[in-house]
């Protein structure tokens, strides 16, 4: 997604540079054939690939994909990109922010000079990428607010922040990001690479991980804007219980009746509760 630093140190420091934008390319093409494979069958879809950089796993993508959007930032890597996939008719290089891009005229666009922007039919997506460490959870986010529009997401993320996602409720990793994220998909925590399979090397460790969209709102029976932000609220200070953290918000009374009727502990804590027990907390405060 970003290009290393202009600076020109010395080639023994050159591995050792912190890139502008806080990418770790991927380096090991056997991780980037596993990270595509986990997609599954692709050649009747249409792959969003974050970041593609320097271009490992979009070798691997373009050939298996009907068709292939690849996001980057970095205009000098963006302009790198367009080039090398140029005699590719299934690849389009935007140089945009995932973050922010406007989704439907993004995969609108038809591959080619002329960009055609005639509408297209609906459907689902594939995302893939390696993302930077600094703006993972931002892009995560994004990825489950389009849950509509997107089937599966298999991303490369900072070992930490994919066992976060995958935590159980009740475990030292259990929280908001967690929450959020089992809310919309479920996780599957692929693989494991060390330092070295990236250049320049990252201080930790990452994971492959992938989102399959299994959204739970109809069967917790809550509405997503309203139980999104009972989310944030309920997790907005670890070292508080639930209790403490609602009263902002809700009165007490109707916390404790709340509680009870959920069959909750008056001390019990956000990071204890399964999406079920914080569902049904939710709908006892909003029918109190």
């Amino acid at each position: 997604m970003a290009s290393p630093s202009s600076d020109k140190p010395s080639a023994s420091r050159s591995t050792k540079r912190k890139p502008k934008l806080g990418q770790h390319f991927l380096l090991d093409v056997g991780a980037a054939q596993k990270i595509v494979e986990a997609l599954g069958d692709v050649s009747n879809r249409t792959a969003i690939e974050i970041g593609p950089g320097r271009g490992v796993l979009t070798d691997v993508l373009a050939p298996r994909a009907r068709r292939v959007i690849g996001i980057e930032l970095d205009r000098v890597l963006a302009a790198q990109l367009r080039m090398r996939y140029a005699t590719r008719g299934n690849v389009e290089i935007l140089e945009s922010d995932f973050v922010t891009a406007e989704f439907t005229s993004m995969v609108g666009r038809r591959p080619g000079p002329l960009h055609d922007l005639r509408p297209t039919q609906a459907e689902t997506v594939d995302i893939v990428g390696n993302l930077p460490y600094y703006i993972t959870t931002d892009i995560v986010l994004r990825i489950l607010a389009l849950h509509r529009n997107i089937e599966r997401a298999v991303i490369m993320v900072q070992k930490e922040v994919a066992d976060r996602m995958a935590a159980k409720a009740g475990s030292r990793d259990y929280g908001l990001l967690s929450a959020t994220v089992q809310l919309f998909a479920r996780v599957d925590k692929l693989f494991t690479l060390p330092p070295e399979a990236f250049s320049p090397p990252p201080e930790v460790h990452s994971s492959a991980i992938r989102l399959t969209m299994t959204p739970r709102l109809e069967e917790l029976q809550v509405e997503e804007g309203p139980f999104i932000a009972f989310l944030k609220l309920a997790f907005g200070q670890k070292r508080k219980t639930l209790a403490n953290n609602l009263r902002g918000q809700y009165e007490a009374a109707a916390i404790r009746a709340a509680l009870k009727s959920a069959g909750l502990r008056s001390d019990v804590r956000a990071e204890a509760m399964s999406l079920e027990k914080s569902a049904a907390v939710f709908r006892g405060l909003r029918e109190a």
